[in-house]
């Protein structure tokens, strides 16, 4: 193993002694229990079969058969989840087949970034997670199974998911992803395009048209976010089978992974002889699998969030410094969109998750020693499926990357070290992707400009207040204030500022995902300002440094005079337009810093 992996497993292992050992003997008391519906009474029993046909009545009189819950995301609004409208039939029928049955034990909301971006649904995004994780609990509360399908895609609603069905972590758990769209529009011409929206140099019409070509049709969005990190995250931890994550919805091949996925779940299932659940698969060796996968490939920044609360939800406990001392030790291998010009579908084609995990594992940089949906080793994970005929078989990826401007080798990486950097200073403690960000514009040392609120940035700039080098602060964002929106809606009046020639620079206490583009953003900055933490404290005017190179985040103010400015308050009232406070205000005084996960019900022991 390469030695910084090696010692931030170790470290890791070493502080989460306890509570993995708490989760795991808590694990290890309800699979003697199971199969669960054999202490089921007569009448519960008969509750949860009421509705089945008479054949899988029969079959669930008896325990010597595995009963499949299904949990899904899904609904018919968003692309990335209404391919799962026909899932649970094929799941069925699969189930079936093996003398099995499969229930649909329950939904779960699934929100979409991309519909409220910038708008105050937004605020509801990353406590939807945690309603996510509660409603999968309530799904497998009937102790009616033997094992999990989990199906979800986007943002919040895999790690929700999974800090939910860890709760039931003795099942074993295979997620079944449905896949990206075809390309469309690509992704810098939707961009450039924005630009000049914002600019005022094209309408609305043009707009919409551009938006509509490149979100075209059932699938995942296919730039590289936080949806598509999900499932090369979720890949790299042996919870999918190998290379599913990119393949097309509605093709053969799609619904032929969800067929195996079935069989396989059962196979792994106690009246089958498994004795492997979830909880046995997602341990410290594969959290740390997760982040380097992460880290190597540019991935989503809402995972220095996300990971840290199923890493926690399993009894693990990671930081922000696992991830930065990791992302100085790991190669840059990919270059996907908004970190290069192609996307998802691109890097499948490249070799995919399969080519990335073969290259990993040959430096070092992945533990192989994990236990996966497949079996012992992710060395299974090296394989690319495919169809021969009717037939589900999986080969070696080849020997080459088929297009190596987008997926490299550890041998000539895109950059020495991660996409991911931990910031540092008198102005908190922050994170930024600087993937996609150009050498010459990762340092920025600029006056303030401070806003309150998102949509005050948009008359600034129109009124050309920002035509200037400047680093835009953006603060009361965080988890406390309205719930820590994502805040893209700023990204195309910055990137029109940086191509007119400014240094421009974004810190905020929200938050940017995977999207995070081609301007330096310092984002979930802590302590936030709901807090009095020092972005209440900034004016228009400091200079402030935002260096990514070496990892500060400072202002040009003496101490003294910084801590005797008066603390600026924001309205956080519920009768403001956000949803966030208006919900969720009861949540607020528990919510957690975002280096805690962000997590409001999943930090502390159960």
């Amino acid at each position: 193993m390469h030695p910084t992996v090696d010692a931030v497993t170790q470290r890791i292992t070493e502080r989460s002694h306890d509570t993995r050992q708490d989760y795991l003997n808590r694990m290890e008391t309800l699979k003697a229990q199971s199969p669960h519906r054999s202490s089921l009474s007569c009448g519960n029993l008969a509750h949860g079969f009421a509705a089945c046909t008479q054949s899988d009545k029969d079959t669930l009189k008896f325990m010597n058969r595995a009963n499949v819950a299904i949990v899904s995301a899904y609904n018919d609004m968003l692309s990335a989840h209404q391919p799962y409208r026909d899932f649970p039939d094929i799941i069925r029928a699969a189930a079936n087949s093996m003398g099995s049955v499969a229930q649909f034990a329950g939904g779960t909301p699934a929100m979409c970034d991309g519909v409220t971006q910038g708008q105050p649904g937004m605020e509801l995004s990353l406590f939807s997670r945690d309603t996510i994780a509660m409603s999968t609990s309530v799904a497998l509360s009937h102790n009616m199974f033997d094992a999990t399908l989990l199906l979800g895609i986007c943002d919040k609603i895999v790690p929700g998911l999974l800090i939910g069905s860890l709760s039931f972590g003795y099942l074993p758990t295979v997620l079944v992803p449905a896949g990206p769209m075809p390309s469309g529009l690509p992704n810098k011409e939707k961009q450039r395009i924005r630009q000049l929206y914002a600019e005022g140099k094209v309408g609305r019409d043009e707009l919409l048209e551009a938006e509509s070509q490149s979100y075209h049709s059932p699938g995942t969005c296919t730039f590289y976010g936080t949806a598509n990190s999900n499932q090369l995250l979720v890949e790299v931890m042996g919870l999918h089978l190998p290379g599913a994550a990119f393949v097309n919805p509605g093709t053969p091949l799609r619904d032929a992974l969800t067929r195996a996925a079935t069989e396989q779940v059962i196979r792994l299932s106690r009246p089958y002889g498994g004795a492997l659940g979830l909880a046995d698969m997602i341990d410290e060796k594969s959290i740390v699998n997760a982040l380097v996968a992460l880290l190597v490939t540019g991935g989503s920044t809402n995972h220095t969030i996300h990971w840290i609360a199923i890493a926690r939800a399993a009894g693990i406990i990671i930081d922000w410094n696992d991830y930065s001392e990791l992302s100085s030790a790991v190669p840059s291998l990919t270059r996907i969109y908004p970190n290069g010009e192609e996307d998802i579908n691109a890097f499948h084609e490249a070799g995919g998750t399969p080519f990335l995990i073969r290259e990993l594992l040959s430096a070092g940089l992945l533990h192989n020693d994990v236990e996966t949906v497949m079996g012992h080793g992710l060395e299974h994970y090296t394989r690319m499926p495919e169809l021969d005929g009717d037939k589900l078989v999986w080969k070696p990826v080849p020997a080459n990357s088929a297009k190596p401007d987008v997926l490299s080798t550890v041998k000539e990486p895109f950059a020495p070290d991660g996409g991911l950097r931990v910031l540092d200073g008198n102005l908190g403690r922050g994170v930024i992707k600087v993937s996609a960000v150009a050498s010459e514009h990762r340092v920025v040392t600029a006056p303030a400009m401070v806003f309150n609120d998102q949509n005050e940035l948009k008359g600034a700039f129109e009124a050309g207040d920002l035509d200037k080098d400047c680093i835009v602060v953006v603060r009361f964002q965080g988890p406390k204030a309205n719930g820590m929106p994502e805040l893209h809606k700023l990204t195309p009046y910055l990137g029109v500022l940086q191509d007119r020639g400014f240094r421009v620079g974004l810190i905020t206490d929200g938050r940017m995902s995977g999207a995070s583009g081609k301007v330096p953003a310092a984002i979930h900055v802590y302590p936030e300002a709901a807090d009095e933490g020092p972005l209440s404290r900034v004016r228009n005017g400091d200079v402030i440094a935002l260096d990514a190179d070496n990892g500060l985040l400072e202002i040009d103010v003496p101490a003294d005079e910084f801590a005797r400015r008066t603390v600026a308050k924001a309205d956080l009232s519920a009768n403001r337009h956000g949803l966030g406070r208006e919900l969720f205000g009861w949540m607020r005084r528990a919510a957690s810093t975002p280096e805690e996960g962000a997590s409001f019900f999943w930090n502390h022991d159960a």
